[in-house]
């Protein structure tokens, strides 16, 4: 009983904190990029940054 409950409340944590991550591409999500250290970035995101916030 103590392993569902546990599990419930990763699922509960998991998707508050997926859902609080704006959407790549959208207005947020390129303003937060251009906050984040350019040395922090993967090689995704620097391939969507330039697609979605530098040649819209």
């Amino acid at each position: 009983m103590k392993r569902m409950i546990s599990f419930i409340l990763l699922a509960i944590f998991a998707c508050a904190v997926t859902a609080c991550s704006p959407e790549v591409g959208s207005e947020g999500w390129c303003k937060q990029m251009k906050e984040k250290s350019k040395a922090d970035w993967t090689a995704g995101e620097t391939s969507d940054y330039a697609k979605h916030c530098i040649f819209k």
